[in-house]
């Protein structure tokens, strides 16, 4: 039984944000992928378009998520259920850090605006 304690977990900076990663293949996951994301005050993600499903759940804060051009206030609690294929942006409003809890399947990439991807490796 796999099992990752928290000073295992591998961190992760990209677009000002922290991704700390704890169930990819290289931890024992075989289908999930699974990170606790930290979304500084301030901070917006540039629009990137993700190739398997994301469920973000907000553990702590507030942000302002955009799918498909259509933004919602997600507070404490909230989960948002990104499909294949869409566009997201998350961002922090507040002047608080936003702790969420993302898990999606092994192999997600983003592209971005201008036709690059990204391969994270907290999700891989």
């Amino acid at each position: 039984m796999p099992v990752v304690r928290s000073a295992e977990a591998t961190t992760h900076e990209i677009h000002g944000a922290r991704f700390v990663s704890y169930a990819t293949p290289r931890t024992g996951s075989k289908e999930l992928c699974a990170w606790r994301g930290e979304i500084p005050a301030g901070t917006r993600a540039p629009a990137h378009t993700v190739n398997r499903e994301e469920i973000l759940h907000l553990l702590v804060g507030e942000l302002l998520v955009t799918v498909d051009g259509r933004t919602e206030r997600v507070r404490a609690g909230d989960t948002v259920i990104v499909n294949p294929g869409a566009t997201l942006t998350v961002e922090n409003p507040t002047d608080h850090t936003a702790l969420t809890w993302v898990t999606t399947s092994v192999g997600l990439e983003a592209e971005l605006a201008d036709g690059s991807r990204i391969v994270p490796p907290w999700a891989n």
